[in-house]
């Protein structure tokens, strides 16, 4: 499993990645998180509507209210106009992270 700390940093983008695919609500998104990652990363929950609270202050995401399932209203998410534009630029500034990373921690076989 991976370190919180190492992971810390890119949960905003995590969530908004997924709402471009489509709107969803809290648990559906961490399920999903679990499962695309093989059970290796857990977001808590604490973090998540942390993340959703940024999000929406930032207007990168849009909060609604979706179907009443076992009598508990259920908030749903969406992505932003802005927030796809942000995302785009976290998914460049990603790819260039793990070429400089990879340039620093990988071993000497691959030079």
């Amino acid at each position: 499993m991976i370190s919180s700390d190492v992971i810390r940093g890119y949960n905003d983008t995590f969530l908004l990645s997924l709402l471009s695919e489509q709107d969803s609500y809290g648990y559906a998104l961490s399920k999903e998180i679990k499962e695309r990652t093989g059970g290796q990363y857990v977001i808590k929950e604490t973090t998540m509507y942390s993340a959703f609270s940024r999000l929406k202050k930032n207007k990168l995401i849009e909060a609604y209210a979706g179907n009443i399932t076992q009598g508990k209203k259920r908030t749903y998410y969406r992505i932003t106009e802005d927030g796809r534009k942000y995302l785009e630029h976290k998914q460049q500034e990603w790819t260039l992270t793990k070429e400089v990373i990879d340039k620093l921690v990988e071993r000497g076989e691959n030079k």
